[in-house]
């Protein structure tokens, strides 16, 4: 088990469409359609004695025109929804085998490499980090003096008395305690590589080390694989 120091290098951060629209797309035109009808025979059936009043026909022109107004920008937003959903398939697909940072405290542990995360400590302190596998159990405890800012945190496997754990998902919990004693809030990061990225998803999701995580919740991209 080993606290380093890390480099932290910026990373860059970046709705969905249903049926619903669609049908009420649908809806909308066959509405249009029915009111062009009823317009055009209005217009040839009319009693030439008593034509249609002025301001009646002007209504009827200003809610053809709304209504053909409403289709078009139904249509550009559907525009805008599939270059939404590519831009973020983009972004998405640029992160694959890419080591990340991500928010949270679970890692996947493949038996044999360390697992990694990274802490982030507001001021130098004392702490105490825990790790406990999926069933709850603590596989390992031990302190630690972390600087303030970034520091990596890669386990083993092995718990305090040698124990080598089998792969799975371990979580890790870290405590700090300041020279007066008083506690210190210490973040967690995820450190893994992004194997695939889901694209059915919307929005995307990443795969880090078994477990599944949008694009906003990457931090930063650590170095490229």
């Amino acid at each position: 088990m080993a606290v380093d120091a890390v480099a932290t290098t910026p990373a860059t951060t970046t709705g969905t469409s249903s049926t619903n629209g669609a049908s009420s797309n649908t809806t909308i035109a066959n509405n249009f359609q029915t009111f062009l009808t009823l317009l055009t025979t209005q217009l040839q059936n009319q009693n030439p004695l008593d034509p249609l009043d002025t301001n009646q026909f002007t209504a009827q022109l200003v809610q053809f025109a709304g209504v053909e107004q409403q289709l078009r920008q139904n249509d550009q937003l559907a525009t805008l929804i599939n270059l939404e959903k590519s831009a973020f398939a983009t972004q998405a697909l640029a992160y694959v085998g890419n080591t990340v940072a991500v928010d949270g405290s679970k890692a996947q542990y493949d038996g044999s490499s360390s697992s990694t995360w990274n802490l982030k400590a507001p001021q130098d302190t004392s702490a105490t980090i825990t790790i406990t596998a999926s069933n709850g159990q603590t596989v390992y405890s031990g302190k630690f003096a972390l600087s303030k800012g970034d520091s990596g945190f890669a386990w083993d496997g092995k718990g305090n008395d040698g124990t080598q754990y089998p792969a799975g998902t371990y979580t890790l919990t870290a405590t700090g305690k300041d020279a007066n004693g008083k506690d210190v809030a210490i973040s967690t990061e995820v450190l893994g590589v992004v194997d695939s990225v889901d694209l059915t998803a919307s929005p995307p999701l990443l795969s880090i080390g078994g477990q599944t995580y949008t694009t906003d919740q990457i931090r930063r991209v650590v170095r490229a694989s």
